[in-house]
C-alpha cells in the first residue's frame, strides 16, 4: 500500500537527480577525474532507467494522479527534468563513454520529449479556466524550460561531427535556434519570477530549491553558446554570427555569475535565519545541477573566449558541486531505508 501511495505521488521532478549527476560527472571528465565520470554513467544509466520504469508504471496505474501533476502550475514544469535528464545522459554518452550513437538515440528521444512537453504543458496552463495568481503559480522550476531547451542545443552541438557537412549546418544551426529560443525564453520567465521576488511576500517554504535554476539555465545557455562558438569553423554560417554568439555567451554567463551570491544570501536567510527544516526533496536535484553546469560552462566558456584566468573557478565549483551531490544523494538512501523499514 506505502508502494503504490508512492508511486501516486512521485515527483514528476525526479528526472533532476539524472541532470545533477549526469553534469557532475561530465565536470569530472573535464576536470581530469576519468573514473568518478565513469561510475557516475554507469549509475545515471541505472538510475534513468529504473525513473523510466517508474513513470511508465505511474502512467498505467496512478494516471488521473499523473495528469493532475501536468496540468498544476507548481508541479508540472518538474516534468522538463525528463528532457534535460535525457539530454545529458546523452551528452555523458558522447563526451565519456564516446559513443555518438547512443547520444544521438537520447538526443532524438529528448527532442521528442521538448516537442510534447513544451507545447502540451505550456498549452494547458494558457487554455485552463482556473488559474492561480502569480505568487501561488510561479517558481524557479518554471526556469526548466529553458535548461530542456538549452539541454538539446548542448547534445545537438555536441553530435555535429557525426554527420555529413551540410547534417552539420543543420545541426548546429538547429542548435542556434534552440539556443536563441532558450534566451528568449528566459527573459519572459526570469521577468515574471523577479517581479513575484520583489513585490510579493517570500515565507520560507516558498523559496524552494529550485530557485538555483535562475543560476543554473543561465549556465547551459552559456554551455550551449560556447560550444556554438567552437562549432563555429566547421560552419561558416556561424562565423558570420560569431560576434553576437560571443556577446551573448558572455551575457548569459555573467547573469548567471549574479544569481550566485543572491542565491546564497536567501539560503542563509532561509536555513540560518528563518531556521527551515533541512531534510530531502526531489527538488534539491534542482539545486545540484546549477552548481555542475556553472563548473562545466565556465570551463568550456574559458577555452571558447580565451579567458585563461578563468580556469580557476571550475575546480572550485566542481567540488561543490560534488559535495552537494553526495548530500543530496546520502539524503536520498536515507529516505529509501526510511520507508523500506516502514514497509
Amino acid at each position: 500500500m506505502k508502494a503504490s501511495a508512492g508511486l501516486a505521488t512521485l515527483s514528476p521532478a525526479n528526472f533532476g537527480m539524472v541532470m545533477a549527476t549526469g553534469i557532475v560527472s561530465i565536470a569530472a571528465q573535464l576536470l581530469g577525474r576519468p573514473g568518478v565520470a565513469r561510475a557516475l554513467l554507469a549509475l545515471n544509466a541505472v538510475l534513468y532507467g529504473a525513473l523510466v520504469l517508474l513513470t511508465l508504471a505511474r502512467l498505467l496505474r496512478h494516471r488521473p494522479q499523473l495528469l493532475a501533476d501536468l496540468t498544476d502550475h507548481l508541479r508540472g514544469p518538474g516534468f522538463f527534468t525528463t528532457v534535460a535528464g535525457t539530454a545529458v545522459l546523452g551528452c555523458q554518452c558522447v563526451l565519456i563513454a564516446h559513443s555518438d550513437a547512443a547520444g544521438l538515440a537520447l538526443w532524438a528521444l529528448a527532442a521528442a520529449l521538448w516537442m510534447g512537453l513544451t507545447y502540451g504543458i505550456l498549452g494547458i496552463f494558457t487554455l485552463k479556466t482556473h488559474k492561480p495568481t502569480l505568487d501561488k503559480g510561479i517558481n524557479g522550476a518554471w526556469l526548466l524550460a529553458v535548461v530542456a531547451t538549452q539541454s538539446i542545443a548542448v547534445l545537438g552541438a555536441l553530435l555535429d561531427t557525426r554527420f555529413s557537412p551540410e547534417g552539420r549546418l543543420a545541426m548546429n544551426f538547429l542548435a542556434l535556434a534552440m539556443w536563441l529560443w532558450g534566451g528568449m525564453l528566459y527573459i519572459w520567465m526570469m521577468s515574471l519570477i523577479f517581479y513575484r521576488y520583489t513585490f510579493f511576500t517570500l515565507s520560507p517554504g516558498d523559496l524552494t530549491p529550485p530557485y538555483w535554476i535562475n543560476m543554473g539555465a543561465m549556465a547551459i545557455s552559456t554551455l550551449a553558446g560556447s560550444l556554438l562558438v567552437l562549432n563555429a569553423p566547421q560552419a561558416p554560417f556561424l562565423q558570420s554570427l560569431l560576434p553576437f554568439i560571443k556577446g551573448f555567451t558572455l551575457f548569459y554567463w555573467a547573469t548567471g555569475t549574479w544569481w550566485i551570491p543572491m542565491l546564497l544570501v536567501l539560503g542563509v536567510w532561509r536555513y540560518v535565519w528563518r531556521r527551515h527544516p533541512l531534510r530531502y526533496d526531489p527538488m534539491y536535484w534542482g539545486a545540484v545541477f546549477p552548481l555542475g553546469m556553472y563548473a562545466v560552462c565556465t570551463f568550456k566558456l574559458a577555452e571558447a573566449l580565451e579567458l585563461d584566468f578563468l580556469h580557476a573557478l571550475p575546480p572550485a565549483f566542481g567540488l561543490v558541486a560534488g559535495l552537494a551531490w553526495a548530500a543530496a544523494f546520502g539524503g536520498l538512501l536515507a529516505r529509501l531505508a526510511r520507508l523500506g523499514r516502514a514497509g
